[in-house]
């Protein structure tokens, strides 16, 4: 691998999973842990404090902290924290938020790219150890900062559409895309990148959260993430990421199964090419392949995904060896 290993966690992990897979992935040589900051599920600052304590080299980053949610002002103080007490292994990514989990707790996304914006530019101003005035639409600061002084945590956007992804290239030190996306998708996305680098004359990390799946039997490995990737998948966004792969997927047939919770059809509609273009699956050297996909198209990290037990991790581990 010429590009880095990221490991993802959601939160829905049990406590003995999450500890067991993040030591696994410190001896394994994972460079980040990324811990997701969805509602309802388990906090990531808490996990942070906990898995950074684990452990003794592997990064932990705060993914996709919603300002709608966690004021940037908070989320920046638990990096910085974090940072105080384990140099060097945090990082902050900043991201609009999963819409029905922020429409469940009554929260409103709106106007994202302008709010990430300020977002960004307040954690950035508040990492920088000096008294902030901030004067932005939707946060201000007064004559405040931080206490634990200057901290070096680099700042990421989980980005998707145009305007975020060059948002991204021109203000962040990171940026994230969304699992189940093909490279061809992510070529596309990290040349809107780009054109943000261009402008702001800076380049910045390129991360790909990718669904991971190694078995010694081919089928195995890919029926794991069949039903994911097709609740992923059915939505209208992902319109352009399966022309761009070139995969055949009825969508609207695909959510109608997913409606009646008739996974035989989800099953068959969801086949192997699909889950072929939209992951990094099968026998060791199929993922490998895919790994090498990924990074063809300029992706520094493989944040690896969709793991939910130490052995699904330990066969990942293995096959990249």
């Amino acid at each position: 691998m010429t590009s880095t290993l990221g490991l993802s966690f959601d939160g829905g992990e049990t406590t003995e999973a999450f500890r067991a897979m993040i030591e696994l992935g410190d001896r394994g040589g994972a460079s980040t842990a990324w811990l997701a900051s969805h509602l309802f599920q388990r906090e990531p600052i808490s996990s942070a404090a906990i898995a950074l304590g684990a452990t003794s080299r592997i990064s932990i980053a705060l993914m996709a902290m919603s300002p709608y949610s966690v004021h940037p002002l908070y989320a920046t103080m638990a990096a910085a924290t974090l940072d105080e007490y384990f140099p060097g292994r945090v990082k902050l990514c900043f991201g609009v938020g999963a819409p029905r989990d922020l429409e469940a707790a009554g929260l409103v996304a709106e106007h994202p790219l302008g709010t990430l914006r300020e977002a960004i530019a307040l954690a950035r101003a508040l990492l920088g150890g000096e008294t902030v005035d901030f004067n932005g639409e939707r946060f201000k600061v007064s004559g405040r900062r931080l206490s634990t002084g200057a901290r070096d945590v680099p700042i990421y956007l989980a980005a998707s559409g145009p305007q975020m992804l060059e948002l991204a290239g021109a203000a962040a030190d990171g940026v994230l895309i969304s699992a189940a996306t093909s490279p061809a998708f992510i070529r596309w996305t990290l040349d809107l990148v780009r054109k943000g680098e261009e402008k702001a004359g800076r380049v910045i990390k390129k991360t790909a959260l990718v669904y991971v799946s190694a078995d010694a039997d081919e089928t195995t490995a890919r029926d794991r993430l069949r039903r994911t990737l097709g609740f992923i998948l059915r939505g209208q966004h992902h319109a352009r990421n399966l022309e761009l792969a070139g995969t055949t997927l009825d969508q609207a047939a695909l959510a109608a199964a997913y409606a009646r919770e008739d996974w035989d059809a989800v099953n068959a509609l969801v086949t192997d090419d699909v889950v072929m273009r939209h992951s990094a699956s099968g026998t060791p050297e199929q993922v490998r392949a895919a790994f090498a996909a990924y990074e063809d198209v300029g992706v520094d990290e493989i944040v690896a995904s969709g793991m939910g037990t130490p052995a699904d991790l330990r066969q990942l581990l293995d096959a990249l060896k």
